[in-house]
């Protein structure tokens, strides 16, 4: 349910302490979702899933970071209980999708974005000088 996506970043204008404009060029993100591990109970079905851990990582090719969380289920998966050992990661992923929503995905994929672009061009910092006399 989750395709690799691409998102492109377009090319923004920052200006540095000395107000010396400095053009960047953002890179395309791939994002690629996938669920580590699940918790189960015995009801109200043997092997009944109740949380999903989910992990979002993000690429630009050379920069990556990562999101991880978890999302749970009560009665999500009734009336149409899927024994344990026919679930795919397709399923799961379907079901972390609905529960997620679409704002929460672009919420995690923009937070793994950010945190890539703060990689990438890092806030510009004071730096201490020594004064100029003596």
């Amino acid at each position: 349910m989750f395709p690799e996506m691409h998102h492109t970043g377009s090319d923004v204008l920052i200006k540095n302490q000395h107000l010396l404009n400095k053009k960047i060029n953002t890179m395309a993100i791939t994002y690629t979702w996938s669920v580590d591990s699940m918790s189960v109970m015995q009801t109200p079905n043997p092997d009944y899933v109740v949380i999903a851990r989910w992990t979002c990582a993000g690429t630009d090719g050379v920069n990556e970071d990562e999101s991880a969380g978890h999302c749970r289920f009560e009665s999500q998966q009734e009336p149409n209980f899927i024994p344990y050992a026919d679930l795919t990661e397709e399923i799961v992923m379907g079901w972390i999708n609905e529960q997620l929503g679409a704002t929460g995905i672009a919420n995690v994929e923009n937070n793994i974005s950010d945190r890539i672009d703060f990689i990438v061009n890092p806030p510009v910092q004071p730096v201490i000088e020594p004064v100029p006399w003596s």
